[in-house]
């Protein structure tokens, strides 16, 4: 073909139908271009490689509910620990108890509720004896229910001879009416004052409280004085049930006995 019918042909081909290529941006990949082929110029390519090339990246985002719920809890396993600590702790312990003096009878002033006596329990009390022995203590619980007189005894030793710790074991014989199985408690002394006119007793599980008084009865301010002795050394209170007490005590052999051990069974189902 000669120079001439190339002129020819290509002056009779006509650009005008074709597609208007837009200038390739020169940062923007190649296939992007196919991939976004409405993007616009202004669309900043280097967006898709690295997302701060010239700017320090911004803080990464701080949850502050996560992190106060978070401290809030903390705080709240450290109360919750201390507390526990403080339920755990070891209760304070009368030393050097005068055994002889303690000996005698005990009015009982309040209690928790015991599966060893009955809710309606009157004129509840405790007698003392200390054994030739000197170191065992007779134990005599009386309690009086519908007019009769239940009782029930046992003896009374220091859980370790060696200690000035006024800690104390108890044993009774169950039932009353055929005494056969041994029962063994914890008698602690936590407070008594000096001329040993009222006391407070009570257990290391605490479970158990006993309020006692040499006298029937016991002076309002002193009584809430010991439960609130009571409370220091971790006892839930709120379980304290006031015994009921006549003007006049009656005597050990007055009225029937309660010879089946009723008031024990009733102590039982508590009620």
């Amino acid at each position: 073909m000669d120079s001439e019918t190339l002129s020819y042909m290509c002056g009779k081909f006509n650009h005008s139908h074709l597609p208007r290529v837009r200038p390739r941006n020169p940062h923007v990949p190649l296939l992007s271009l196919y991939l976004l082929p409405q993007a616009k110029n202004t669309l900043k390519p280097r967006h898709l490689h690295t997302p701060y090339p010239h700017k320090t990246p911004p803080p990464k985002f701080t949850n502050t509910r996560t992190n106060f719920l978070t401290h809030s809890r903390t705080n709240q396993n450290t109360n919750t620990s201390s507390a526990t600590m403080a339920t755990k702790k070891e209760m304070e312990v009368v030393k050097g108890l005068d055994v002889q003096r303690y000996m005698g009878r005990w009015y009982e002033i309040a209690s928790f509720p015991s599966r060893f006596q009955p809710k309606s329990g009157e004129n509840t009390r405790a007698t003392y004896t200390l054994k030739e022995d000197g170191a065992t203590v007779n134990v005599l619980n009386e309690t009086w229910t519908d007019g009769k007189r239940g009782y029930i005894e046992g003896t009374a030793y220091k859980a370790d001879p060696a200690s000035d710790e006024a800690k104390l074991k108890v044993k009774f014989y169950v039932p009353p009416f055929l005494p056969i199985i041994p029962v063994v408690g914890d008698y602690w002394v936590l407070f008594i004052d000096e001329d040993y006119q009222y006391a407070l007793i009570g257990q290391p599980s605490r479970n158990y409280l006993w309020i006692l008084s040499r006298q029937p009865h016991l002076d309002e301010e002193i009584y809430n004085q010991l439960v609130q002795r009571a409370v220091d050394e971790g006892y839930d209170v709120s379980k304290l049930h006031k015994t009921p007490q006549s003007e006049t005590p009656p005597e050990s052999e007055e009225g029937p006995k309660d010879t089946k051990g009723i008031w024990w069974f009733k102590s039982i189902l508590g009620r």
